[in-house]
């Protein structure tokens, strides 16, 4: 693997290695369940532009040229934060191999030593107006089916308490905690295995409630995974691909275009914001490690700096047209 030219899949790709001394897979495994499928899917991007999949991937024979050429190809196509999380697996990807003896020290640290992507970028995801949420939700309250109330009471945990789609996917039975008839209590596994409460109030923990009753108290996943017609296979759980595809899915329905789990998310912080909740209370309640990654889903400065312009007067009044013009 010394050549960095990133290569099609099975073109002169490197023998594959056997997952009993993968380091990737030793990686992942190290994940709290609510980050392992973004990071396979990272590694499997990376491992793709060289001629493998992230289970193939001969990751000891991974060097320091080799993850800058994916950095340099990556940057050209992806924000710096999704460059930035990439580099960072594969520094952990190469910290297992060290550990496993599969590479020296000097290896490791050149790899270690590859930069991070500046820079900053804008926002693509976006709050969801209140009326919007209101007619996903019905969109869902008028669906008879089972998938009809267990895609209602996923809205409503994604905007009402800010979970990640991975985290909605991880959910079990036992995740339930006091429900006093107000308010429910819920234990997040988040990214780098943090927990944290989340509590549902009014709406949120309506919706959570009718699943429940329709879901029943069989131990396992929350959210169970739909078949054809609504109907839903009791036991088997959904992934975080499926739950991002119930909410895009649901919106459409509702006539509401492009809305994420991330957009519920992000709203769900804005809200918070906007209703006079403090940053370090809301970095909480969404599992931010910092309240600098709160202050990044604020909107609140956009809307302030939208206002702001408007106090530079420029003294244009328009062009002179003469009148044959």
């Amino acid at each position: 693997m010394a050549d960095t030219t990133l290569v099609e899949p099975g073109a002169g790709a490197p023998a594959p290695m056997g997952s009993n001394n993968n380091s990737a897979a030793v990686y992942i495994a190290s994940l709290a369940p609510s980050g392992r499928y973004s990071m396979m899917r990272a590694l499997d991007r990376v491992a793709g532009m060289l001629g493998h999949t992230w289970r193939t991937m001969p990751w000891p024979q991974l060097r320091y040229e080799h993850v800058q050429a994916v950095r340099t190809k990556l940057a050209e196509r992806f924000k710096s934060a999704t460059v930035n999380a990439t580099l960072c697996g594969l520094r952990r990807v190469a910290q297992e191999a060290w550990r496993l003896r599969q590479i020296d020290a000097e290896t490791y640290a050149r790899i270690r030593d590859v930069p991070t992507v500046t820079g900053s970028t804008v926002p693509t995801d976006r709050k969801v107006g209140a009326g919007e949420m209101g007619a996903i939700l019905a969109a869902c309250a008028s669906d008879p089916s089972p998938a009809g109330v267990r895609d209602g009471a996923i809205i409503a945990l994604a905007y009402g308490g800010g979970l990640r789609r991975a985290e909605l996917a991880g959910l079990t039975l036992d995740a339930l905690g006091e429900d006093d008839g107000q308010v429910i209590a819920l234990k997040i596994v988040g990214k780098r295995r943090k927990e944290r409460i989340v509590y549902l109030d009014n709406g949120g923990a309506m919706a959570l409630r009718d699943w429940l009753a329709v879901r029943g108290d069989a131990p396992g996943p929350l959210f169970y995974r739909g078949r054809r017609g609504g109907h839903l296979e009791g036991g088997a759980g959904m992934t975080p691909q499926a739950i991002r595809d119930v909410i895009v899915r649901r919106a459409r329905l509702a006539e509401v275009a492009d809305v994420t789990p991330h957009d519920l998310r992000r709203t769900f912080v804005s809200d918070l914001l906007d209703g006079g909740v403090d940053t370090a209370t809301v970095a909480k309640m969404a599992g931010h490690a910092n309240v600098q990654t709160t202050a990044r889903y604020d909107r609140r400065s956009a809307e302030a700096q939208r206002r702001a312009a408007g106090v530079i007067r420029v003294p244009y009044t328009g062009r002179d047209v003469p009148e044959s013009e």
